[in-house]
């Protein structure tokens, strides 16, 4: 496709990897592990060109088998305060979304990692808004800013609690039976988002088989936590996805809010990876949602990166 002498294609495979590659992001590390992987397809990494320079890139990731990407999770320009760039960067988005989503509604949600005081950065501020304007010009919309939070060794041990006692989910319906439970009142945008088409036990499922079930690692690490009495307060699933060390669900049922337990329950899926010895545990939060990104912060955590989260309503 040429434009102007822009050229718009998708990538023809890895010997294109270091083209793709010559804009800077933080997952471009990831990537030569993620096309062999089967997390990427040549198909659904494009780039637009003006000579040799890179001028725009985009780029989707899905599970390992998938034949639909499930986020699109790289968009970048070479200088978003060249109007050109801009009209490029634009143009590329909108080609690639008819290419690799095709009729597909909605296409899957755009997802930006920034550094956490990007409104304060001149040259990050203009970045995240040129990007958020040209989706929210094809029809996106900001739904959600996560925390991306880490643990680190040299934080400490979590203060484990006294409170409650934990022990493994009977099996995968007990799981997703709490899953489903504690729907109600949640403050997640994500989850709120997905209720506005799904019933509670859909939402669930789709969580659990399209993230929890992808971990590389045993569900023993995952806890079901009690209190003295013996009732079911909440639980946690530490593991390992394709790239870290994560908490990837942590959650108190609504009967059991306001008494912080989510601190207690964080610390045991923290002390659980902590004991395996690892360097470091992610996990990420609504900047809204202030009683879990205090939980976090209790128990040792930091933010090291923020993510705009975006999505289509056509």
């Amino acid at each position: 496709m040429q434009d102007l002498g822009i050229e718009i294609r998708a990538i023809t495979g890895e010997i294109e990897l270091d083209r793709f590659n010559s804009l800077p992001y933080s997952l471009n590390g990831e990537l030569l592990d993620d096309l062999r992987a089967g997390r990427r397809r040549p198909s659904w990494m494009w780039i637009a060109r003006r000579g040799d320079e890179v001028v725009a890139r985009v780029a989707w990731w899905g599970n390992p088998g998938s034949t639909q990407p499930s986020l699109l999770d790289i968009f970048d320009l070479a200088d978003p305060g060249r109007s050109s760039d801009l009209e490029v960067a634009r143009n590329l988005l909108e080609a690639a979304l008819e290419h690799v989503i095709g009729g597909r509604t909605p296409p899957p949600q755009y997802l930006r990692y920034v550094q956490p005081a990007w409104r304060e950065r001149d040259r990050g501020r203009v970045e995240t808004e040129a990007r958020v304007a040209i989706a929210r010009d094809l029809g996106a919309r900001v739904f959600a800013e996560r925390l991306r939070l880490e643990w680190r060794p040299d934080a400490g041990a979590p203060c484990m609690s006294t409170r409650l006692t934990f022990r493994q989910p009977r099996d995968d319906h007990e799981v997703l039976d709490l899953m489903t439970a504690v729907v109600a009142g949640t403050l997640d945008a994500h989850t709120r988002l997905d209720l506005q088409t799904m019933t509670a036990a859909e939402a669930a499922r789709e969580h659990f088989f399209g993230e929890l079930d992808q971990q590389v690692s045993p569900r023993t690490n995952w806890q079901i936590a009690l209190n003295l009495d013996g009732d079911v307060v909440g639980f946690v699933t530490p593991g390992h996805n394709h790239y870290h060390p994560v908490i990837g669900y942590l959650a108190v049922l609504p009967e059991h809010r306001g008494r912080g337990y989510i601190r207690d329950i964080l610390a045991e899926g923290t002390a659980i990876l902590a004991n395996q010895g690892v360097d470091h545990i992610r996990a990420a939060t609504d900047l809204d949602n202030t009683p879990m990104a205090m939980a976090f912060r209790r128990n040792g955590w930091h933010e090291f990166e923020r993510s705009i989260n975006m999505t289509w309503s056509k």
